[in-house]
């Protein structure tokens, strides 16, 4: 058997394999995706007289295509026009995403734009994290309220992991500015707390220019194979963050069980 799809390969970046099934990313047997309205499948319609129409159809979402080619179950906690700032406050109790049947081995987390680009919130930092106590974080920046949730959902689920998505570069240099801003902060979490890992679409991904529109958009939001590409991205770029760390992957089996291996990385 001809193993070196499994492991490790010189000099392999993370969108150079795209697994039809999904790869490793399928050990994961529950995933809740947190995000907006480029995680909820949203459509942008426009009537002749100019009137436009935004919907959220999950079916449509990365989420949603991750969940049915690697088999997983899915969970979308978003919707469009979310900031980290209404998730905290009342849309996660809204939906229940605190409930301990909500629970997940995995998130991936997918917000910054709106609170970013569309409020102009400052970003904050790391140091705007209070490590006992998350409700006394920095909230008056994105940063605050962003480590506000994975604080919260480690705190029900410690031993999960987390995937932190940043956003494509474009052809615009003052939105690229935001985007190089917010992929720096994710890493500085990703620092901060274990198991957290940077899902760098803003390295590694494709460039938003306007072939890529053509084919990918519909609008100002992503068409359905914006949203399938999107899927396919995840699902490689998390097959390679597990490839490149299996010790840390080797027990998710056990997350949210009393059990684990003393001998294994936990």
């Amino acid at each position: 058997m001809d193993m070196t799809g499994y492991y490790v390969r010189a000099g392999e970046k993370p969108l150079d394999t795209m697994p039809e099934d999904g790869g490793l990313a399928g050990i994961f047997r529950r995933v809740v995706c947190i995000g907006d309205s480029m995680a909820s499948g949203e459509f942008e319609s426009k009537t002749p007289d100019g009137k436009y129409g935004f919907h959220d159809m999950f079916e449509y979402s990365w989420g949603q295509y991750f969940a049915r080619f690697v088999g997983t179950e899915v969970l979308n906690f978003s919707r469009g026009g979310m900031t980290a700032i209404e998730y905290c406050q009342n849309f996660a109790e809204s939906k229940g995403l605190w409930d301990a049947d909500k629970l997940s081995p995995c998130y991936v987390i997918a917000l910054g734009g709106n609170d970013l680009i569309g409020m102009k919130m400052p970003v904050g930092s790391a140091s705007d994290i209070n490590a006992e106590d998350y409700e006394k974080n920095n909230t008056e920046t994105f940063a605050g309220w962003y480590a506000r949730i994975i604080q919260r959902l480690k705190k029900m689920q410690p031993k999960a992991r987390f995937f932190l998505m940043t956003m494509l570069h474009t052809d615009d240099p003052v939105l690229d500015a935001v985007v190089d801003a917010h992929a720096a902060l994710l890493y500085e979490f990703a620092d901060v707390f274990d198991f957290t890992y940077v899902i760098d679409f803003a390295k590694y991904g494709p460039y938003i220019d306007d072939e890529y529109r053509r084919n990918f958009f519909l609008g100002t939001h992503l068409n359905s194979a914006g949203y399938l590409l999107t899927s396919r991205m995840l699902a490689s770029y998390m097959d390679y963050i597990i490839r490149n760390n299996p010790e840390d992957f080797a027990q998710v089996g056990f997350i949210g069980t009393p059990y684990h291996h003393c001998e294994a990385k936990w």
